[in-house]
Order: C-alpha cells, then structure tokens, then sequence
C-alpha cells in the first residue's frame, strides 16, 4: 500500500491487521512535513505527542481492544480548534501563546475514533480571509503554483491536503471557508448543516455562521470523517439531536431520477471561461448519468455578499471583545509606565494584537452594533438572511441538490488582491447564502484550468440531507478530470 494516496478507510484497516503500525504511518507523514512543509508553509505547529500517541493505538490493538473507524489516521487540525497541549493561536499574534487545556468537540471525537493528530494548520487571522495571506504565521502556497495563493480561511487545511502531508484535515467554513480552498487545491470540502458538527471549543468568529467539517482526498473519506465528528453536544446548546446517518455505507453513484437545480443567478456572472467550462461539462456529465436538470431561482443571493458581511462583522467584534490582554494572550509592553488608564492599556494591546483585516472587521461590527444605527443594519440584515432562507427553502421543493461554481475564479496569484478589501470580498459571492441558511455544502474537484489548478463544483442540499449531496458529489468525482492527478509539490 502506498501510504502517502491510501484512503483513510486503507489506513485504518492495515492498522487494524497489523500489516503496518500507526507509529509507522505517523512517522512517515512527519517526515513528508519535515521534507515538503518548507515550500508550503502550512503546519504552524507539530505535536511532540504525535509518535507515543500513534504507539499508544499500537499498544491497543495488541490488546485486542476496538481503537475505531480510524485507527492510526494522521490528521492536521486548522488553529481555529482548540486542542489540549498544542498551541492554537487562529492565526493571531493576540493569542500567539494560547495552549488550550482541553479539546475541541471535534477534536475529540476524533481521537476517540482513532486519528492521531498531527499538528495545527495555517489560517487566516481568526479565519478572516480568502487567501490566507492575513495570518500571523505568514502567508500559505498553493501546492499547485507556489505562487497562488490555496484559498482562505482554511488555506493550511487545503495545502497540506493536498500535498499529502497528511490524510485528512479539519477547517472550518463561515462564508466559504471550507469550499474556496478545497476548490483552489483540488480537494474534497465540506460544510455541514449548521447544528450537525459542535461549536465547542472552536475560537468563535460568528456563533450563528461558523461550522466546521473534513477537508479530505475523496467524498468517501469526507463521508466518513463527517460521522466521526457529526451529533449532539451537550456542550453546544445550537447541535441537533437528529441521528448521525451512515453516509460512508449509504454512498451510491446511481443519481437516476434525482433532480439537480440550476441556480440561474449564478450563472448570470462573470465567469472565468475555464468555471464556466468546467460548470457546463459537470451538468452535463450528471445529465448523461440520468439526473434532471432543473432551473431554480434564489433572487436575493445577489445580498447575500452585504448582508454576510454585516452579519458575521457585528458577531465579530463582539466575540473578539474578550482579547483585551488582561486574563490571557498578547500584552503590549507596559514595563516602563507607572500609571495607565484603561481606555489606553485596552487600545494599544488590541492595536499591536490584531492584524489590519481583524480590526477592519471589528470597527465594521462595532459601528453596525452602535446605538442609532443596530435596526438599520444588524436587525435589517438579519430580516432579509431570513428571507433568503425561505427561498431556498422554495427552491428546494423543485430539486434535491443545487449546484453552482464554488467561485469565479481559479486561484490567483498572492499578493493580487490583497490590497481590495472589496475584490477580496467578492470572492464569497457563490459561497456566503450557503451559511446564512445554515445549509449544507461542499466542493468537489472536477476540472483543470489551461494553467494546470484545480476548479471545483459546489452542491448545496437542503437542511440535514448530506446524503443527497455526497452522492451527487460521488457521482461526479468517479467522472472528474482531477481524479488521480496531484500537484507538483507531492
């Protein structure tokens, strides 16, 4: 077995038989980090415990105990989720020096079903961002080119993914944080319905938005690790008590009969001629493969860009008001002062914690959030997210699965776009209506551009029918262009 492009499922069962030891696979990933991670700059830290963790699987095994579905599986988890003794910074000099004393949700689930972490991955700064160029740490390559950027916020995820520094990654998806950079890097991505996965002990960026999910190579192993981490929490008081199904084992490729909406706002835009090639050919592959092709309509997806960013700003710059230097984190050097008011301790500590995005970000929210101004903005958007929901809702009485671009673009060069806030923002245009319904979707690789990256296919299934999204998603995997290929940095 080649361990560096064998499937999770592959890993766990060689595990399991004995044919190789988790320690061995764990050690030959950290010797892919040390090797390649230099050109891509995408693991932030490496967790010392990572070998005895893999040998302590090992110990398990011999004693015959069940270690579960992933046993010996090397994971990266994004900095965005907490993880007990390993530093999680989101990206942040404000949290540079952050261990958590326990695990994410998530991250615990997880380890219970086998997976041996790895490390933490590169983000944007508190997963603000489309090209993970605003992180503390420094910027992350695309695998693909070096010098593109691999999406954002969870660029790291997607880099290591794809490079196969490990064999599955957590991210997290807000407005797209999870597709973009699956759809930069030629991976499988996936954001849940919002209340499958926990929140808990994920640094939060907007409570009502933020939702974590696999970043993997296949849709099979997305299957798998998403009912993994999937189910109630009572640490979560926003996760369902729905049952967690068995995506893995329901996944089936017959997508006769099932009917795939159009978008037609979506594909109204400006479109890179290689989305829009490789948009076309995925409709009519699904076509050939007995599906109907249905066109819906979402009207109000063309707010969904201001209303996303008023929405998860405002939750922002609340939920940041906690990094003021005083309990934990970053503090500005005060040694030589006798005497300091508050306003002032608070100003330069925030000032030198937070990078140019994050306080952008936060001054949006504030001033959204102020007095006079809380009903023209925050209560308003939060009417028309509503109203949004709702369409979708119609829409989804017309078909199974909506399928769109995952952006307008391939990926772009670093540095292209860092300076516009707003062209920057715009690269969430087909991704944010996703979370303000609190939908399911995931990006699936389908296509190369002429230069050689990736492009992928986004589908959207309405609330708690993964199922229906994963096997469209397997449908056009087994027809993908992608499919076998890998960048040149593998």
């Amino acid at each position: 077995m080649d361990l560096t492009f064998a499937s999770i499922s592959e890993i766990a069962d060689a595990v399991k038989n004995k044919s190789v030891s988790a320690k061995e696979v764990a050690q030959h990933f950290q010797t892919r980090i040390e090797t390649l991670d230099r050109k891509l700059n995408s693991f932030t830290s490496i967790n010392p415990n990572s070998l005895s963790d893999a040998a302590e699987i090992d110990a398990r095994i011999a004693k015959g105990e069940d270690v579960g579905p992933m046993a010996g599986v090397p994971f990266g988890i994004k900095e965005m989720l907490c993880t007990k003794g390993i530093r999680t910074t989101a990206g942040s000099k404000i949290l540079e020096n952050f261990i958590p004393p326990y695990d994410a949700t998530v991250v615990a689930r997880l380890k219970k079903a086998g997976v041996v972490v790895l490390g933490k991955l590169n983000q944007d700064e508190f997963a603000m961002g489309s090209s993970n160029e605003t992180s503390f740490h420094g910027s992350v390559k695309n695998p693909w080119n070096l010098e593109c950027v691999p999406g954002g916020s969870s660029g790291g995820s997607a880099a290591a993914q794809a490079a196969r520094l490990v064999a599955g990654t957590i991210g997290t998806d807000t407005g797209g944080s999870i597709r973009q950079p699956a759809s930069f890097c030629g991976i499988v991505g996936v954001k849940p319905t919002y209340g499958r996965v926990s929140r808990y002990g994920i640094i939060a960026y907007a409570s009502s938005l933020d939702q974590a999910g696999p970043m993997v190579s296949s849709v099979k192993d997305a299957a798998l690790t998403l009912e993994v981490i999937s189910g109630f929490d009572e640490n979560d008081s926003t996760t369902t008590q729905k049952q967690v199904p068995a995506w893995s084992k329901s996944l089936k490729s017959d997508i006769k009969g099932l009917k795939i909406g159009i978008k037609k706002e979506n594909m109204a835009g400006s479109l890179h001629p290689d989305v829009q090639k490789t948009v076309e050919k995925s409709i009519e592959t699904l076509k050939q493969m007995g599906a109907e092709i249905v066109e819906v309509s979402v009207p109000l997806t063309e707010m969904a860009v201001p209303v996303y960013y008023l929405v998860a700003a405002s939750e922002a710059s609340s939920n940041l008001a906690r990094y003021d230097g005083v309990k934990y984190g970053y503090r500005a050097d005060f040694k030589n002062l006798s005497a300091i008011e508050l306003d002032e301790f608070y100003g330069k500590t925030r000032g030198e914690g937070f990078g140019a995005e994050v306080k952008r970000r936060i001054m949006l929210g504030t001033y959204c959030l102020s007095s006079g101004y809380y009903d023209a903005y925050y209560n308003k958007a939060g009417q028309v997210r509503r109203l949004i929901t709702n369409q979708y809702l119609e829409a989804f009485k017309k078909c199974d699965v909506i399928l769109s671009p995952v952006t307008t673009a391939p990926a772009f060069k670093l540095g292209e776009r860092i300076d516009d806030p707003l062209e920057m923002y715009l690269n969430d245009i087909f991704t944010t209506s996703t979370n303000l319904a609190g939908l399911p979707g995931m990006s699936v690789p389908f296509g190369l551009s002429q230069d050689g990256l990736p492009i992928g296919i986004q589908l959207t299934a309405c609330h708690f029918e993964e199922q229906k999204m994963l096997d469209v998603a397997f449908a056009l995997e087994s027809a993908s262009s992608v499919k076998g290929k890998h960048p040149h940095v593998v």
